[in-house]
């Protein structure tokens, strides 16, 4: 976690960005963007004693898109679809991002759709085991 305090601190004692970036291990982006967004909001190091870096993070970079939630696919219009020759994973994600498109929602990424997908796959994989005589 980046220690916004100890950053604003050292800003105010006239470091350098790339000092204060090598002093904390971080990118010279990280410190500039920090940096920028308390001059912004004219936020100095005389915060409160109580303000910790949590709170700090929260006001300068509050979190808009936490936790959407994504539309899960339709296994079984997925499954009966990939029984159709020429019909593809790929083929079925893209038909999927058009339609969570349309109605506004979230689509998941195709990895994610793939993952989503597998255990269904598994669940409905038929097998034949045929005994031999040893």
């Amino acid at each position: 976690m980046t220690n916004y305090r100890e950053i604003l601190r050292l800003k105010s004692l006239s470091f350098s960005e790339r000092n204060i970036a090598l002093s904390f291990r971080c990118s010279r982006d990280t410190m500039s963007k920090v940096v920028k967004r308390a001059n912004e909001l004219h936020i100095s190091w005389s915060v409160e004693d109580r303000t910790t870096d949590s709170v700090l993070e929260e006001t300068m970079f509050p979190q808009t898109k936490a936790n959407t939630i994504k539309r899960t696919p339709d296994f079984s219009y997925i499954r009966k679809e990939l029984l159709k020759n020429g019909v593809s994973k790929k083929l079925l994600w893209t038909k999927y991002m058009e339609d969570c498109r349309l109605n506004n929602e979230e689509p998941l990424m195709y990895s994610q759709f793939c993952y989503y997908i597998q255990p269904d796959e598994q669940k409905h994989h038929a097998t034949m085991h045929i005994k031999r005589k040893i």
